[in-house]
C-alpha cells in the first residue's frame, strides 16, 4: 500500500522490460512487414517510451532530479525534491501531484500532499516521497570502506574492494538511482543482442487460492500488459517467417523439381515448392528476403510431409542397402560354387 523508492525503481525496471517487449513484438514485427514489402495495415498500440523518458531523462527525468537534489548544497529534504518534481513535471500527462501547478489534481482527495502518482503502463501507482533522498544516497562512507578493507578477515576484505588505498577515488560515490539506471541499461543492451521469448503470467486472484477467477483483475492485466494489441498483430500477421535459403534446404525433399539439388535462386525454388504442394495463396506471402506463413497449421502440414518423406527416404535407403547386401552375398556364393564345381570336376 505504501510505495517508496524501492518500489519506484522496481517499476522503472518493469517499464524498461515492457518497452523492449513492445519493441520486439509489436513495433519490430510491423516494421519487418514493411521492410519486406508485405501488404500491411498498421495496428496502433500504446508505446510506454514516454513513461520511461519521464523517469530516466538526463535533464528532466525523476531520477536525474533526485540525483540533483542529493548532490546540491544547502538544505535538501524529500519536500524540496517533491517541489522540484511539481515544477518540472507538472504538465506531463503521466505525472500527478496535488502540489503541482496543474490545477486538475488540486481537489483529488485520493492523492495526499506528500505523494506523487505515475500512470505506468500497468496502471497508476502512488509513491510516498518520504525517504527518497536518503535511500538514493550511498551511505557507505569512504572511511568505513577503508576500515573494512584493512580487516584481517579475507571475506570482509573482499566485500569492500573500494577501500583499497590504491583505488581511492575522490569523486562522490554514485547514487543508488544512477547505479540502478546503469544496471538496467546494461540489461537492456544484453537483451537486445538476444532473441528473447516472453511468457506472460496472468494472476487469477489476489488470494493465491485455487478455483477463484476474478474477472476484473484478469481483464485489467490483459489490457495493461498489451496482450490485446499483441494478439491483433499476431492474428493479422504471419505466425512464421524464414529466409529462403534455409526454408528451401529444409523442405526441398518434398518436390521432385527441387530434390536433390535446385539450380537457381532460392526464392524461385521456394515458389516452385509451394506451387507443387498446392498450398493456398492466402496462407503465405513472399517478402524480399523471407517467406511468410500465416497459419501455424500450414507449417505443421509442411513438417508432417517432411517427416513422412524422411521415413520414405529411410525406407528407400534401407531397401537399396539390403538389395546390395543380398546381391553381394549371392555373387560371392555363385563365385564360390563355380570354384568348388571346377575343383570337383578336376578331381572326378
Amino acid at each position: 500500500q505504501d510505495n517508496s523508492f524501492e518500489q519506484f525503481i522496481i517499476n522503472y525496471c518493469n517499464e524498461k522490460l515492457q518497452q523492449i517487449f513492445i519493441e520486439l513484438t509489436l513495433k519490430e514485427e510491423q516494421e519487418e512487414y514493411i521492410r519486406e514489402g508485405i501488404e500491411w495495415t498498421h495496428i496502433e498500440y500504446f508505446n510506454n517510451a514516454i513513461i520511461c523518458d519521464l523517469i530516466e531523462n538526463n535533464q528532466t527525468g525523476i531520477l536525474a532530479m533526485l540525483d540533483e537534489e542529493c548532490l546540491r548544497p544547502g538544505t535538501v529534504t524529500d519536500d524540496t525534491f517533491l517541489e522540484k518534481l511539481n515544477q518540472v513535471c507538472a504538465t506531463h500527462q503521466h505525472f500527478e501531484s496535488r502540489m503541482s501547478k496543474c490545477s486538475r489534481f488540486l481537489n483529488d482527495t485520493s492523492l495526499p500532499h506528500s505523494c506523487f502518482r505515475i500512470q505506468h503502463y500497468a496502471g497508476k501507482v502512488m509513491y510516498q516521497v518520504e525517504g527518497f533522498v536518503d535511500k538514493n544516497n550511498d551511505l557507505l562512507y569512504r572511511d568505513l570502506s577503508q576500515a573494512m578493507w584493512k580487516a584481517n578477515h579475507s571475506l570482509i576484505k573482499a566485500l569492500f574492494p573500494e577501500g583499497n588505498p590504491a583505488k581511492i577515488n575522490l569523486k562522490r560515490p554514485p547514487t543508488a538511482g544512477s547505479q540502478f539506471k546503469a544496471s538496467v541499461a546494461t540489461l537492456m543492451k544484453n537483451l537486445q543482442t538476444k532473441n528473447p521469448n516472453y511468457i506472460r503470467c496472468i494472476k487469477p486472484n489476489d488470494k493465491k487460492a485455487a478455483h477463484i477467477f476474478n474477472d476484473a483483475l484478469v481483464c485489467h492485466q490483459v489490457r495493461y500488459l498489451g496482450l490485446l494489441e499483441n494478439v491483433r498483430v499476431r492474428r493479422a500477421g504471419y505466425a512464421f517467417r524464414q529466409a529462403y535459403e534455409p526454408c528451401l534446404e529444409r523442405y526441398k525433399m518434398l518436390c521432385k523439381q527441387t530434390w536433390p539439388h535446385w539450380r537457381g535462386p532460392a526464392r524461385a525454388g521456394v515458389e516452385v515448392l509451394f506451387n507443387e504442394l498446392e498450398i493456398p495463396e492466402e496462407e503465405f506471402s513472399f517478402g524480399r528476403s523471407k517467406i511468410f506463413i500465416r497459419n501455424p497449421r500450414t507449417l505443421f502440414k509442411l513438417e508432417d510431409l517432411r517427416k513422412q518423406r524422411l521415413e520414405d527416404l529411410a525406407t528407400l535407403i534401407a531397401k537399396i542397402y539390403r538389395g546390395w547386401k543380398c546381391r553381394t552375398r549371392f555373387l560371392l556364393m555363385k563365385k564360390s560354387q563355380i570354384v568348388i564345381a571346377s575343383w570337383y570336376r578336376r578331381y572326378a
